[in-house]
């Protein structure tokens, strides 16, 4: 078991969370949210060692271990694939290394033979003649196929290295296991495998994750990081969160009943404690004016954007017709003759293992790069409108947000320029706020404002729901559901998938495949999952 006890941090002025009593028990998957800046992230750093609280501390029983995702991918390039994994048990890893470099010895001493024995004999008592395997499995399981294994880390692509070191963080049984959006990059199928993982695992999880799917499957209670504390509920993400609003009404109506009680009672006094035959009445009513006190309903840092898109005209009949579409990127396959039409009123879902190839055809598509060979014919009433995976390149002047949001707006108008970023939670000052030096979920709202004046009728998007809290993604979830207008886009965002997608377009360096089918069920049926096979 890990505890806390008046954990509390503070930054500067900022003060995060204070006086954080609390208990996580083996056995539980406790899921930690809360809105971006909240302080999810530090609460996992202290826990582990990392950051260092302002007051109170951390408590871990005697002996036990704590194993954390690193958010690092470039601590082990010079590193073995199969030997970064094997890392997250500490003294196995100790013991392998020693053994390997005495057994690469042409002759041993007396002192460096019983040396040996030692370490045999402790090897097997952490039964580390099965790790190298067991490191090897777990890889396997999460689709790092054994030619990989020996590869160094530095060779490896970006969401493959996110595996890997989920591996390690898995790996040697853990007393503690903290994980910090374990499931960024990875596919449906090892997600689902690390679901079926946590549910299983007998040990304490602590996880931040924007994943709504991913929270309701594994998480037997949620963390909640707001109001300058953190408070545990029971159940998983749907049930805190229909719980927490459901309180919250009820406090709020609660409220709402007594200030009408108060003003109905101050109406009495004010029209009769002047008058000798009421007064004792008016002084009766005074003192229960006294003892009526609203609720101080503290303030959520969880704020909720509003997110709609709609175009400026209906999609025609004529949408897209992409035919024979091939590309490569330094040298590499990557679109291999795509081919397909899209009708109006899809939603198409953009799907594959390797994240290149999504880009690099949402880039083709939206006119940021020229195919090496194939055609694209957009319709007549069709404007395309794109969120890039990158949008770097739209935030690299120092200009304030409103003027860089006014380039997308024909008349310059400010009270529409505010409106909509108010709308996407910039408010007051956040408007003059220079737009070089705003985070990763602020550029993301900006981008989503800027599609909003836009008014296309052709959305796509890569990756939207990066960098978002839990209540822009739910927003941008909504707005999804509601768009009457085209969508193509890439997500690994389950519910984001299967509540909007009607559609699934697949591609790979090998070719393509093109269903109409919900998300779940084209991930889930074999016959489906024989054909994609054949793509990789």
């Amino acid at each position: 078991m890990i505890s806390t006890a008046k954990l509390g941090i503070t930054f500067g002025a900022k003060t995060l969370f204070e006086d954080v009593s609390l208990k996580f028990h083996p056995g539980e998957c406790y899921g930690l949210i809360g809105a971006n800046g909240a302080g999810k992230s530090t609460f996992l750093k202290i826990l582990s060692g990392e950051v260092e609280s302002t007051e109170g501390e951390v408590i871990l029983e005697s002996g036990k271990t704590i194993s954390v995702l690193s958010q690092n991918q470039f601590a082990f390039d010079d590193y073995k694939v199969l030997e970064t994994v094997m890392m997250g048990h500490k003294r196995i890893y100790e013991l392998y290394k020693e053994r390997m470099e005495l057994y690469a010895k042409p002759e041993l001493t007396n002192e460096e033979g019983e040396r040996v024995g030692n370490l045999e004999e402790e090897f097997a008592e952490l039964e580390g003649y099965t790790a190298e395997a067991d490191a090897g499995s777990m890889l396997n399981d999460l689709g790092i196929s054994n030619e990989i294994h020996e590869k160094k880390m530095g060779d490896l692509e970006s969401g493959e290295k996110v595996r890997v070191l989920l591996a390690q963080a898995l790996f040697g049984d853990p007393d503690v296991l903290l994980l910090d959006e374990p499931t960024n990059q990875l596919d449906y199928h090892s997600v689902l495998w690390l679901e079926n993982f946590l549910m299983n695992f007998k040990n304490t999880v602590l996880v931040v994750s924007h994943d709504r799917h991913f929270l309701n499957k594994v998480c037997t209670h949620m963390a909640d990081v707001d109001f300058g504390e953190i408070k545990l509920f029971p159940g998983n993400y749907d049930f805190w969160k229909t719980s927490s609003e459901l309180a919250l009404k009820q406090r709020s109506d609660k409220n709402k009943k007594d200030e009408n009680k108060i003003k109905e009672l101050e109406d009495f006094v004010r029209r009769f404690s002047a008058n000798a035959s009421k007064s004792k009445q008016a002084t009766s009513r005074k003192k229960l004016i006294e003892k009526i006190k609203p609720d101080e309903l503290p303030v959520s840092r969880r704020r909720s954007p509003f997110i709609q898109f709609k175009g400026s005209r209906p999609c025609g009949n004529s949408v897209l017709k992409v035919t024979n579409l091939s590309h490569k990127v330094d040298g590499e396959l990557v679109l291999n003759k795509v081919t397909f039409t899209v009708e109006k009123g899809d939603k198409i879902a953009l799907v594959g293992k390797n994240s290149v190839s999504k880009t690099t055809l949402l880039q083709i598509l939206a006119g940021d790069l020229s195919p090496d060979s194939g055609e694209i014919h957009w319709g007549e009433s069709i404007t395309p409108s794109y969120f890039p995976k990158d949008n770097s390149s739209f935030f690299e002047k120092e200009v304030p947000l409103i003027e860089w949001l006014g380039d997308y707006e024909e008349t310059g108008d400010q009270e529409i320029l505010r409106g909509f970023l108010g709308r996407m939670l910039f408010s007051g000052d956040d408007a003059f706020k220079s737009v070089n030096v705003l985070s990763g979920g602020e550029k993301a709202r900006a981008m989503f404002s800027r599609m909003m004046l836009f008014e296309g009728n052709f959305f796509m998007f890569d990756e939207p729901t990066d960098h978002l809290d839990l209540e822009s993604i739910t927003a941008l979830n909504g707005a999804f559901e509601q768009c009457n207008d085209c969508m193509f886009f890439t997500s690994h965002d389950f519910e984001l998938l299967e509540t909007v997608v009607d559609r699934i377009i697949e591609v790979s360096p090998k070719g393509m495949m093109d269903r109409k089918s919900a998300f779940g069920d084209y991930m889930q049926s074999e016959q489906i999952q024989e054909l994609r096979s054949k793509l990789y």
